[in-house]
């Protein structure tokens, strides 16, 4: 089957029902505090973990299959932040099956979205590998609503200090290389990891279920 045929990420893109649920979760996390996780995040979550599987000679589909559960990965904080892989998963599940997807596509798909938090998430499968590293990457500056708050909330403050970050994949020597430049005059390297330490170590397992080796370089100095 050619992937014309079948259910792409664009479809998915323009569904009304998607794009209310991601409006709204990323209301709600704004009401919280939390960074930006609306359209941007998806769309860049869903580019990069379809790019990484291509980068490395992964079929199409399952590429994909990896960028639509990117897309959908965090619809389930319109519910609740608390467990909201899970409720994400299912949520997505409805929508792919009114599109129109087969029940192996949207298994695939649940098991990813549901794995894909760091908190219990584990990197059982090539999408859901490509879908937390992805996730895991998109640290930035952009991300942070409200710079006036930095000097006052951790997270915003290490995103915030976050000038550049890049997630490139190096198929020959099967290396997956998470790039930052730091502002250090806003957040140490020492903060960056007292609060993303959790989510680089499930980077790395993916990483390693992929085949291959995560490498963490911060202001031009390789950590990991």
């Amino acid at each position: 089957m050619r992937l014309s045929q079948v259910l792409s990420l664009n479809r998915i893109i323009k569904d009304p029902e998607v794009k209310a649920l991601i409006t709204q979760a990323d209301l709600q996390l704004e009401v919280l505090g939390y960074t930006e996780h609306g359209t941007r995040h998806a769309r860049l979550v869903a580019k990069n973990s379809r790019q990484i599987l291509i980068q490395l000679g992964y079929d199409e589909r399952v590429a994909e299959l990896s960028a639509i559960a990117g897309y959908l990965h965090d619809i389930g904080n319109v519910v609740n932040r608390e467990a909201h892989e899970r409720t994400s998963a299912i949520l997505a599940r409805s929508i792919l099956l009114r599109l129109g997807m087969n029940y192996d596509d949207v298994a695939k798909i649940m098991t990813a979205i549901g794995n894909h938090h760091e908190e219990g998430g584990n990197p059982v499968s090539e999408v859901a590998s490509a879908l937390i590293l992805a996730d895991k990457a998109d640290v930035h500056r952009s991300r942070v609503r409200n710079p006036a708050l930095v000097k006052f909330d951790i997270h915003d403050r290490v995103n915030y200090a976050v000038r550049s970050s890049t997630l490139s994949v190096d198929s020959v020597n099967r290396r997956i290389v998470f790039d930052l430049t730091i502002d250090v005059s806003i957040a140490s390297v020492m903060e960056y990891f007292e609060i993303f330490l959790s989510r680089m170590l499930i980077s790395r397992r993916a990483a390693n279920f992929l085949n291959c080796r995560f490498e963490m370089i911060i202001n031009n100095t390789r950590l990991v």
